[in-house]
C-alpha cells in the first residue's frame, strides 16, 4: 500500500509556499503547488490529491471561490482543504468552514501547528477512503452472496418443477415432449408480448410445466378413457385446476407462484366461459392467457388417446377463428404475424 500523501499547495505568494514546503518536508509527502486559483484548478484537473493547502487572499480566483468550484466537481469535491491565510476575522473562519473546508489555519502559525493538522487530516482522508472501499467491497460480497442464493433457490424450484412433472407424466397422457413443446411455444408468445421481458417470459417458460400437474389427483381411468367423457367425469376431470392451485398456493417462490397462476387458469376462455371460475378477458391472468394457447396448439397437433392429431394449419384455423372468445385476441395476432416459427416449435 502506498503511504506517501499528494498535497497542493495554492498560494499568490511564492515564498509562503516554501515555508510551508519547509515545515512539513520531513513528512512523506509529495508536493505540488499553484501561484493562483486558476492554475490550482488546472492541476487537479490531470492529479489527484490527499490534501489541499489553500490561500483566501489571491487576484481573480480567490480562495473562496476556488472552493467552491472543487466542491461541484464529483472528482474533487471529497479532497480535505485547510485554509492557510492571514485573513482571521470570524466572518472569514465561519464561511471557510461553510464552503466547506476541513480546518482553518490563521497566519503566522507555528510550524508545530501546521504539521500535527496537516498530518491528522491526511490520515482521517485515508481512513475514510479505507472505509469506503471496504464497504465497497462487502457491498460487492453481499450482491455476490444474494445472486448465488438466488440462483440456488431458482435451481430448487425448477428441480422441484421437474420432479412433480415426471410424477404427473407417469399418471396421465401428458408426455414430456408435450411440456416441453408447451413451454417454448409459451416463451416464445410472451417474449412476443410487449408488456413482457425476456426475464419474465423464463419464468412463463418454466413455470407452464406446472400447468396440467393437477391431473395426479384425478382418477386414472377418467385420465386415460379413449372415448368421451361423460359430463359427471368431466366435472371430475375439471377439478385438476382447483387443486393444482390448493397444492401450489401457498409456495413464496416466484417460479411456484407462477405456477399456481397457470395451473388454475389456463382452462378460462377469454368470453369467460371456460373453468373453474369463469373469468372473463383480463380478468385472467397473463400467464394463464399464454399457456392456454400455447396448451390447445399442441394438444390440438399431437396425437391424444381420445383423438388423432389436427395438421398445423387446421390447428392454427382454430385459434384464429376463436380469437377473442376463447383465446386474448392481441396474442392471436401475435400467433398469426409468426405462424412458420410456431410450426416449428410444433414440428420439432
Amino acid at each position: 500500500m502506498d503511504l506517501s500523501y499528494n498535497i497542493l499547495i495554492v498560494d499568490d505568494v511564492s515564498d509562503n509556499i516554501k515555508v510551508a514546503m519547509n515545515i512539513l518536508k520531513e513528512s512523506n509527502y509529495n508536493f505540488s503547488f499553484a501561484l493562483n486559483g486558476k492554475q490550482a484548478l488546472e492541476i487537479v484537473k490531470s492529479k489527484s490529491f490527499d490534501l489541499i493547502l489553500l490561500d483566501i487572499m489571491m487576484p481573480d480566483l480567490n480562495g473562496f471561490d476556488v472552493i467552491k468550484t472543487l466542491k461541484k466537481s464529483q472528482v474533487t469535491k471529497n479532497i480535505p482543504i485547510i485554509f492557510l491565510t492571514a485573513k482571521a476575522d470570524i466572518d472569514s473562519i465561519t464561511e471557510g468552514f461553510r464552503l466547506g473546508a476541513v480546518d482553518y489555519i490563521t497566519k503566522p502559525f507555528h510550524p508545530s501547528e501546521l504539521i500535527s493538522r496537516v498530518s491528522t487530516h491526511l490520515e482521517l482522508y485515508r481512513a475514510k477512503k479505507v472505509l469506503e472501499q471496504n464497504n465497497l467491497d462487502l457491498n460487492v460480497k453481499i450482491k455476490h452472496n444474494e445472486t448465488r442464493l438466488l440462483s440456488e433457490l431458482e435451481a430448487t424450484q425448477k428441480e422441484i418443477i421437474y420432479l412433480l412433472t415426471e410424477v404427473m407424466e407417469s399418471s396421465s397422457d401428458e408426455t414430456g415432449r408435450h411440456i416441453k413443446r408447451v413451454a417454448h411455444i409459451s416463451e416464445f408468445l410472451a417474449k412476443l408480448h410487449n408488456a413482457i421481458d425476456d426475464d419474465e417470459a423464463l419464468v412463463i417458460k418454466d413455470a407452464s410445466a406446472l400447468h396440467d400437474i393437477g391431473k395426479i389427483t384425478i382418477d386414472r381411468d377418467i385420465l386415460h378413457k379413449p372415448g368421451k367423457l361423460t359430463e359427471e367425469e368431466f366435472c371430475a376431470m375439471k377439478e385438476h385446476t382447483t387443486n393444482a392451485y390448493n397444492l401450489l398456493k401457498n409456495s413464496k417462490r416466484k417460479l411456484i407462484q407462477a405456477g399456481a397462476i397457470i395451473s388454475h387458469q389456463h382452462h378460462e376462455k377469454y368470453n369467460g366461459k371456460g373453468y373453474p371460475q369463469g373469468l372473463k378477458g383480463e380478468e385472467i391472468h397473463i400467464y394463464g392467457r399464454i399457456v392456454a394457447l400455447a396448451d390447445v396448439l399442441d394438444a390440438l397437433t399431437h396425437k391424444r388417446i381420445y383423438k388423432d392429431s389436427w395438421s398445423f394449419d387446421d390447428a392454427a384455423k382454430y385459434i384464429v377463428e376463436h380469437k377473442g372468445t376463447q383465446f386474448d385476441p392481441y396474442l392471436v395476432e401475435l400467433f398469426e404475424n409468426n405462424l412458420d416459427d410456431f410450426k416449428d416449435i410444433i414440428e420439432a
